[in-house]
C-alpha cells in the first residue's frame, strides 16, 4: 500500500474508547477483506464461548473448576449469591487491611508502622504484583516491596539483604493456592529462620493468602498470622492480579486499587460486543491468529514505550505462554499449539534487537505501547521545541515504519497516561484476548498439564536424591558413580546423579568427589560424615 492507502487503512480499522482514552491499531498486519470473512464463523463461536465462560460453564475440565478472574470486577455476574458476597467481602476486608496497616492500628510489635512488604510467591503469584509495583506504586509508597519468586539460596540472601534493619518493620505476605508450592514454601522456611534468628516473632509480620482448607491457612491459623485472605479455586494464577494476590500487595503500596478493578470491568464490557471490528479483544485475537496463521507460527514482541510498563511483556509472558501453549486440542489432536512472548522497552530496542526484527529472520510480530502523557510536570527542551517525549514518540513511530518497509506485522496500543484504570483495563484485555484465540484454535486456555508435569519431575528428582544419599552414607568411600546408581536400583538415571553429587560436592553437603572433573565416569563418590 502506498501511504495514502496506508491512512485510509488505519481509519478504517482504528478502534477507539474515549472513555479509556485506549486506541488499538491493527491497521499494520497483513490481513484482508477475504481473511476476515473467513475469520466470522470462528469468531461468532468464540463469542458464545467467552460468554458461557462467564456464565460459570466448567472451563477446567480436569479439576472440574469454572474460571471466573470476570466475576473478580464486577461481582454482580458472578453465578451465585455466595459468591457475589464472597468477592465483595474479601475486597472490602483488603481494604480494611490495608487502612489499619497505613493508620498503625495493625502494627510491628516493636511500634511504629510497617515500612516494607516482602511477598513470597512465585508464577502469577508474583509477575502480576511485580508488573504492578513497577507501573503503579509512588517513590514514596506508604510501603516499599520486596520480592522473593524462587528457591535460590543466593537470591533469597539478596533480598533480605536489601531489607536490611527495617527486618522488624517488615510485613510478610505468603502466597500459595495449595500451600504446597515448593518455591513459596521454602521462601517461608528461610525467612521464619531470618525472623527467628533476629529474635522476632515471624507470625507477628505475616498474612497468608491462600485456598480455603490448604496447608498455608491450616500454618497461619495454628500460629496466629495477622490476616488470612482467600485464593479460589475458580481464579487461575495467571489470572489472579485483580484478586487478593494482587489486590493486597497493591492496596498496601497505595495504589488505588478499585481503579484497577474499574479499569478491568470498563475493558471487560467493551470486549463483549459481539462484533470483531468493535471489540478490541477479538481484533488482538485476529492479529495473532493472522500472523501466526493459528498455529502460532511468530513470535509475539511487546514494547512499551514508556519505563513504568518494563514488566509488561514478563508478566504476558506467563498469561499468554501458559494459557496457549498446549499439545492437544479440545478433540484430543495433537495440535502443540502456543505463541512465544518476550520484550524489551522503546527506546532500549533501538539499540537491542530491532537490527535483527527489520532484517532477519520474519518469524515474529511486535506490540507497540504509546503512552501519550511524557510527564506529569512541564516539559524539558532538549532541543528547540523538541522534548525527550518528543524523541521516544519519533524512536517508535520510525521502529514502526522502519519494520513496515520490511512487511514485518505490527499493532499498536495507545493509552492516554499509566494509571490505576488503564492498566486494569490492559490486563484485562489480554486476558480476553487469550480466551478468544483459544476459542479460536480449540483448545483449553485454563489447565497446564506441562506445567504439572515439570512439577512431578522435580519431586521425582528430589525423592532419588534422598535415595542416593542414603545409600553413600552407608557405603565404603571411593564408590564409582555408576556403582552407586546401580546400588540405588537407578542405573537408567545416572546422569541426573551425577549432577545431584556435583552439586552436593560443589556445596560442602557430605558428599567429596574426587577424581577427572572432565570424565564425569572416573570420579570417585565418597561420603564425609560431619564431625
Amino acid at each position: 500500500m502506498d501511504n495514502a492507502q496506508l491512512w485510509e487503512h488505519y481509519q478504517d480499522w482504528l478502534y477507539y474508547n474515549e472513555e479509556l482514552g485506549f486506541y488499538l491499531d491493527v491497521s499494520r498486519m497483513s490481513f484482508d477483506d477475504a481473511f476476515v470473512n473467513k475469520m466470522k464463523p470462528k469468531f461468532d463461536k468464540a463469542f458464545k464461548d467467552l460468554e458461557a465462560l462467564e456464565g460459570g460453564a466448567i472451563a477446567n475440565p480436569d479439576e472440574q473448576r469454572m474460571v471466573g478472574h470476570y466475576w473478580l470486577r464486577d461481582p454482580d455476574l458472578a453465578p451465585t449469591e455466595e459468591l457475589r458476597r464472597d468477592i465483595i467481602e474479601t475486597q472490602n476486608k483488603i481494604i480494611d487491611f490495608k487502612d489499619k496497616v497505613h493508620s498503625g492500628i495493625i502494627h510491628p510489635p516493636s511500634g511504629g508502622k510497617f515500612t516494607d512488604i516482602l511477598s513470597i510467591g512465585i508464577g502469577g503469584s508474583a509477575l502480576g504484583p511485580q508488573f504492578v509495583a513497577q507501573a503503579l506504586a509512588k517513590v514514596d509508597a506508604p510501603l516499599q516491596i520486596h520480592f522473593l519468586d524462587n528457591t535460590d539460596p543466593k537470591g533469597i540472601d539478596r533480598v533480605i539483604e536489601e531489607i536490611g534493619d527495617r527486618l522488624p518493620t517488615t510485613l510478610v505476605s505468603v502466597i500459595s493456592k495449595s500451600g504446597g508450592t515448593p518455591e513459596t514454601r521454602n521462601g517461608m522456611l528461610e525467612v521464619k529462620k531470618v525472623y527467628e534468628d533476629h529474635g522476632l516473632d515471624f507470625a507477628a509480620h505475616a498474612f497468608a493468602i491462600t485456598g480455603k482448607s490448604s496447608k498455608l491457612e491450616a500454618i497461619a491459623e495454628r500460629e496466629g498470622w495477622l490476616a488470612t485472605f482467600p485464593m479460589r479455586d475458580w481464579v487461575g494464577g495467571r489470572t489472579s492480579e485483580l484478586s487478593a494476590v494482587g489486590l493486597a500487595a497493591a492496596a498496601l503500596q497505595g495504589i488505588y486499587v478499585r481503579g484497577m478493578l474499574k479499569g478491568a470491568k470498563m475493558m471487560d464490557a467493551l470486549t463483549r460486543t459481539p462484533d470483531l471490528k468493535n471489540n478490541p479483544a477479538a481484533l488482538l485475537a485476529m492479529a495473532w491468529y493472522c500472523s501466526g496463521n493459528g498455529k502460532g507460527d511468530k513470535d509475539m514482541v511487546i514494547l512499551p514505550y514508556k519505563d513504568s510498563l518494563l514488566l509488561f511483556s514478563r508478566y504476558l509472558q506467563q498469561l499468554i505462554m501458559e494459557s496457549l501453549g498446549k499439545e492437544k486440542d479440545l478433540d484430543g489432536n495433537i495440535v502443540n499449539q502456543g505463541i512465544a512472548v518476550y520484550g524489551n522497552k522503546g527506546s532500549t530496542d533501538q539499540h537491542a534487537y530491532v537490527q535483527q526484527l527489520r532484517e532477519g529472520v520474519n518469524n515474529f510480530f511486535i506490540t507497540f505501547i504509546e503512552v501519550l502523557e511524557d510527564r506529569e510536570g512541564a516539559p524539558v527542551e532538549v532541543e528547540p521545541g523538541i522534548t525527550s517525549g518528543d524523541y521516544l514518540l519519533g524512536f517508535l513511530l520510525g521502529t514502526r515504519e522502519a519494520l513496515n518497509e520490511k512487511q514485518r506485522d505490527s499493532v499498536t496500543i495507545t493509552i492516554s497516561q499509566v494509571n490505576e484504570i488503564t492498566v486494569g483495563a490492559m490486563i484485562a484485555l489480554y486476558e480476553r484476548a487469550v480466551s478468544l484465540y483459544a476459542s479460536l484454535v480449540n483448545i483449553n486456555a485454563y489447565h497446564q498439564p506441562g506445567v504439572e508435569a515439570g512439577k512431578k519431575a522435580a519431586a521425582s528428582v528430589l525423592q532419588l536424591q534422598t535415595r542416593v544419599i542414603e545409600e553413600l552414607s552407608h557405603t565404603a568411600s571411593g564408590i564409582s558413580i555408576a556403582d552407586l546408581a546401580q546400588k540405588a536400583q537407578a542405573s537408567n538415571d545416572i546422569e541426573v546423579i551425577y549432577k545431584i553429587l556435583r552439586h552436593l560436592h560443589a556445596n560442602k553437603r557430605n558428599v567429596l568427589l574426587e577424581g577427572d572433573f572432565s570424565k564425569p565416569d572416573s570420579l570417585k563418590v565418597s561420603w564425609q560424615k560431619e564431625k
